[in-house]
This record gives C-alpha cells, sequence and structure tokens, in this order.
C-alpha cells in the first residue's frame, strides 16, 4: 500500500476539486494505511478553528481489533434500529437504496477499516440547543478537514455517529475519561471501488433563501462558479 511520499502531492489537490468530489465512502479495503499519513491528515484537521480558539479536541486512532470490534458492535446495535426507518423513507428510491447499501456493507464490516478515527472534545455536551450547536462547532471543522484531506491522498471516509449511540459505552470501548467527549467516528482506508468522483447535490438556488424563509430570488439564476 502506498506510504506518505507516494501520496503527498494529493495535497496540493486545488480546495474546489476536492469539494467538487468529495464523497462518504464506505467500503473500504483492510490493506494498512501508513501511519504518517494519518497522522498528516490529523495536522491538518486541527488547523480547523475553534470556538475561542481552545483547541479542547482529541483523536483517537483505533487500530487494535478488539476495541474496533466493540465499536463496529455499537454500530451495529444501531443501525438494526435505524435502518427499519431508513428503508421506509427510501421505498422506490433507487439513488437512497444504493446508499443504505453502502451503509449495511460498511455496518457489516467495521472492525476490517484499517483505522478508525474517533474524534472527541474536552467537557461534556451542554442541554441546551444553542449549548449543543457551541459545543460540536468545535470539532465538526476539524472533522471536514479530515475528511477534505483524506479525500486529497485518495483515502476512503466518511462521517458516522452510529458507534455513539451511547457514549458511556463508547468511553468504556476507548478507555475515555468522564470528561472526554467522543463526538464522532471517520473509518479511513483505500477504496474498494473507484472512490471519489462528482457528486450530485440539490442546486444551491433552490436552497438559498433571502432574508426570509421561501423567499429564493436566485432560482433560474446562471450558476456562477466552476471548477475549470
Amino acid at each position: 500500500m502506498p506510504d506518505f511520499a507516494e501520496v503527498a502531492d494529493g495535497l496540493r489537490m486545488p480546495l474546489v476539486d476536492a469539494m467538487q468530489t468529495q464523497r462518504a465512502v464506505r467500503r473500504l479495503r483492510p490493506d494498512p494505511v501508513d501511519d504518517e499519513i494519518v497522522l498528516e491528515l490529523l495536522r491538518l484537521a486541527t488547523k480547523a478553528p475553534t470556538g475561542g480558539n481552545l483547541q479542547g479536541w482529541e483523536f483517537l486512532v483505533v487500530r487494535d481489533p478488539d476495541a474496533k470490534h466493540q465499536l463496529a458492535r455499537l454500530n451495529r446495535q444501531a443501525w438494526s434500529l435505524y435502518r427499519r426507518i431508513a428503508r421506509s423513507r427510501a421505498r422506490g428510491d433507487l439513488a437512497q437504496a444504493r446508499i443504505l447499501a453502502a451503509v449495511q456493507w460498511q455496518a457489516d464490516h467495521l472492525e476490517d477499516a484499517p483505522v478508525i478515527v474517533v474524534a472527541c472534545l474536552h467537557g461534556r455536551v451542554w442541554p441546551s440547543s444553542m449549548g449543543k450547536a457551541s459545543f460540536f462547532g468545535s470539532i465538526f471543522p476539524a472533522v471536514q478537514n479530515l475528511l477534505l484531506a483524506a479525500r486529497a491522498v485518495g483515502l476512503g471516509a466518511t462521517l458516522t455517529t452510529l458507534p455513539l449511540w451511547s457514549r458511556t459505552l463508547a468511553r468504556r470501548t476507548l478507555g475515555l475519561p468522564a470528561g472526554i467527549t467522543p463526538c464522532a467516528v471517520v473509518p479511513l482506508g483505500w477504496p474498494m471501488r473507484g472512490g471519489y468522483g462528482p457528486n450530485t447535490r440539490r442546486p444551491v438556488e433552490e436552497v438559498v433563501h433571502l432574508d426570509r424563509f421561501g423567499n429564493r430570488p436566485y432560482l433560474g439564476a446562471p450558476t456562477a462558479i466552476s471548477s475549470e
């Protein structure tokens, strides 16, 4: 498998290209991922902003088979419940059916991912809606940096929170003290299939509102941004 020197040039990828081709890559090969690659991705993750610049993050790089198995077990427990709702919503939608098949594959093989990164924060989640937004706002920019960096070097990755349905069990699995909160799980590995490519998203004009919800003056406006 590639070492860091072989994939380092990928980090020169234009940001717009990485954004426009980023996907959730769930089908990963079990082949090893070099430590130097993982550390560089996490180094870039920690360039993200945090509230008050407190930088209260901690990242667990999970390689131990037993720990990965326990995370996979927690993931399957959550997925077994959520799957019923997701399948009902996706009935008759081929695109959603393909996504569900990939999520199911990940649930069946999560412990085979060579690396699972668990992003954590110091402190506890605040009970209010504003408190929760403020708390998680200090980790998800770093997770997005991690995902974009993984895309740039060709590593498959996706964000999931299913293994964290019980923070108590997750803490026990990972040896986390009470003052450290697990927030996101990112399996990393070399894609089993094609991996990344152009993604499909709703037109921005359909989701942008001006001043008041429902006021969409940009519908029908020409596209202004191109990667070419």
